[in-house]
């Protein structure tokens, strides 16, 4: 099952990786298959699928740069609804009944009847756009409204089904019911009842439900970006950024491991993909990684933290931050900003971990004569730099977030094609779209069903009671509510999808943790990571599913690998949650002091999590050796956990405690390692 957007646009670059340097070959075709579920449509079932997102992509760039073809513009229902229109049936034609039925390519009756059914149905509701509006259909549809609605009901949560799984389905499908049978529920969920068919009819027709806020910034922001991860990787992105990578790191401790943190982080975060990116980066980190000393189950958690690491990892962070930014009514920009202290603390755990692991078990680098040259690679791949830096010029400086992703893609086809290397013929073209197509087919399928879940509380009430309640059940305790939070983010994010996830939590949980007094731009970067959480941890770890196929070792084993190197996951979220200095938030000295204490923090408990301390040694062996390493943990903590605010002591007297148990087992570890010390 893949995850946030772009889901599909490595599955060409995973399997074209040039991956001979390491002798890496890339899961077979038909694995691949199975493992992305889509099928390998006809010449003419494909040729309808490629126009079909072509018009897509008309319509949203018509409507996006307003260019009045056709001296059209659309109102804002219209647009979705059309938007729906044709997308929805793309699920249908790429996605079959079930996942084993992908490898023969036929597009069964029922699913062209379901994909025809879509078309015609919210076809009908783009058609009387401007009635839903003018005779206010959310509180009273008319009977074919009502129809129609129950039809569309069933069609969007079978395209979930299919996109997102069998447990994302169920969770959905129940809780669009609520209003049902609202005023039957205990107090606390109590909630105003409506009839069936007006609860149908209030799922499509209303601007709070399938056609709401996750919706709204599908159709005007995240499409670019699809388009983009999807370009970049068609055109060579991915090979740059494993070439970019083996020539930065290949040679130090451990090399073949810090390859895969930047490559994967590289990668990840344009394609907001975890497993295509475990696959599509792992088919050359993993078997690299394995011959050069790293045990099969580290090897493969290396790359699944990564990978899940990259979502959280600005410039694009996937879909969900366009999403967050729609519900926060902030800017992507300032939610990307405040997420690359957390994101890049993440890989810095990571990467001090790797190395403590390479050193403790004698690990050495790749050879000069295995890596490409680094000026040759950057020669190589000035196109891509180009692109990104037009990216992060339009996104930052001139604050364009719709535009910059249209305009870098634009230049990175106008550029590819003068050049001979990547130049796409007509053939990978179709391809391009074609990818570009499955992954706009899955995501409006996610963000459409998980849109119900938000409508069934906003047309009964419960998002503004159910605030107040689990506030009082927490007895006004942030910190308790925060954990309730992690626990409830855990176990969602096994069922679903990262940002349907996000979408559920933050309208159940969001809100009572802001009425706790939490800064909401934390609280929702909180809920977000924690819904990240199950990719790596066990027993779900679809990461480590993922990996365990290259790594060709127990999924099991490389999931209780990621749990300790992904250890960062689990408690930056608290630390930003408690001080929002972390994500930038506050007075210049204290956001530089509680950074600094924190990278320090991490550091510590990284080294701790693995046994050996940079410049003292190993850490484990001995009972003094042991002490030290409790204390480095302890005075990791003490560095890393923002006082003041709902923790009553000081950063200062923290970070104090912090130093001082960090000297004492510094010198306690050269004491005892006096003899073996080298770095």
């Amino acid at each position: 099952m893949s995850q946030g957007f772009g889901a599909q646009g490595a599955d060409h670059s995973a399997r074209g990786q040039d991956s001979g340097r390491n002798g890496a070959a890339p899961p077979p075709q038909d694995q691949m298959v199975e493992e992305l579920a889509y099928r390998r449509l006809s010449p003419l079932m494909r040729a309808i699928f490629v126009l079909m997102t072509l018009l897509t992509l008309v319509m949203v760039l018509n409507q996006q740069f307003n260019l009045r073809l056709f001296d059209v513009t659309l109102i804002e229902n219209r647009y979705l609804f059309l938007l729906a229109a044709i997308t929805l049936p793309l699920v249908f034609l790429a996605y079959p009944w079930r996942p084993k039925d992908a490898a023969s390519g036929k597009v069964a009756l029922h699913d062209i009847a379901l994909a025809l059914a879509s078309l015609a149905a919210i076809g009908w509701f783009a058609w009387v756009a401007e009635d839903i509006l003018a005779e206010g259909w959310e509180f009273a549809p008319p009977l074919t409204a009502q129809i129609l609605g129950g039809v569309l009901w069933v069609i969007i949560l079978e395209a979930l089904r299919r996109t997102g799984g069998m447990m994302i389905f169920i969770i959905v499908a129940v809780m669009s019911l609520y209003p049902v049978f609202a005023d039957s529920m205990p107090g606390p969920i109590r909630g105003i009842q409506q009839s069936l068919e007006d609860t149908f009819a209030y799922h499509i027709v209303s601007s709070e439900s399938a056609f709401g806020i996750p919706m709204r910034a599908f159709g005007e922001i995240v499409i670019g970006f699809i388009v983009f991860g999807v370009a970049l990787n068609h055109t060579g992105g991915g090979k740059f950024f494993n070439d970019l990578a083996f020539a930065l790191v290949g040679r130090v401790r451990g090399g073949a491991a810090q390859v895969g943190v930047i490559s994967s982080g590289l990668q990840g975060s344009i394609s907001g993909s975890v497993i295509s990116n475990v696959i599509s980066s792992g088919v050359v980190t993993i078997p690299a990684m394995k011959r050069t000393g790293f045990r099969a189950d580290y090897a493969g958690g290396v790359e699944a933290v990564a990978s899940t690491g990259a979502v959280l990892m600005p410039p694009v962070m996937g879909s969900t931050a366009f999403v967050m930014a729609s519900f926060l009514g902030i800017s992507y920009t300032e939610i990307a900003l405040a997420a690359a202290i957390p994101g890049l603390l993440f890989y810095f755990s990571l990467v001090v971990q790797i190395d403590a692991y390479a050193a403790r078990q004698g690990l050495k680098g790749l050879k000069k004569s295995e890596l490409p040259s680094l000026s040759e690679t950057l020669k190589a791949g000035w196109l891509y730099i180009l692109v990104f830096l037009v990216l992060i010029f339009l996104m930052v400086w001139q604050q364009r977030e719709a535009v910059a992703p249209f305009a870098a893609t634009a230049l990175l086809l106008v550029i590819n094609q003068i050049l001979p290397k990547n130049r796409l013929g007509w053939e990978k073209l179709l391809d391009l779209l074609a990818a570009t197509g499955r992954a706009l087919a899955e995501l409006v399928a996610i963000l459409a069903g998980v849109g119900f879940i938000i409508g069934a509380f906003s047309v009964t009430g419960l998002a503004g009671t159910l605030a107040n309640d689990l506030v009082y059940l927490a007895g006004d305790n942030a910190l308790i509510l925060l954990l309730m939070g992690a626990l409830t983010s855990f176990v969602f994010g096994m069922g679903m999808t990262v940002t349907a996830c996000y979408i559920f939590l933050a309208i159940v949980l969001a809100p009572p943790l802001v009425k706790a007094g939490l800064d909401p731009l934390a609280v929702h970067l909180f809920i977000m990571y924690w819904g990240m959480i199950s990719f790596i941890t066990p027993p779900v770890a679809l990461a480590t599913f993922a990996a365990s196929s290259i790594a060709r070792t127990s999924p099991f084993k490389i999931g209780f690998q990621a749990m300790r190197l992904g250890a960062a996951i689990y408690i930056i979220p608290f630390f930003f949650a408690l001080n929002p200095a972390l994500i930038l938030k506050g007075e210049p000295m204290e956001v530089v002091s509680v950074i600094v204490s924190a990278a320090l923090g991490v550091a510590l408990i990284s080294s701790a999590m693995q046994g050996y301390l940079f410049g003292a040694g190993r850490l484990d062996g001995s009972p003094l050796r042991l002490l030290a390493r409790a204390m480095l943990l302890v005075a990791g903590f003490a560095l890393a956990v923002p006082g003041g605010n709902l923790i009553p002591v000081s950063n200062l007297t923290l970070a104090a405690i912090g130093v001082v148990l960090a000297l004492a087992a510094f010198l306690l570890l050269r004491l005892t390692n006096r003899n073996t010390v080298t770095a």
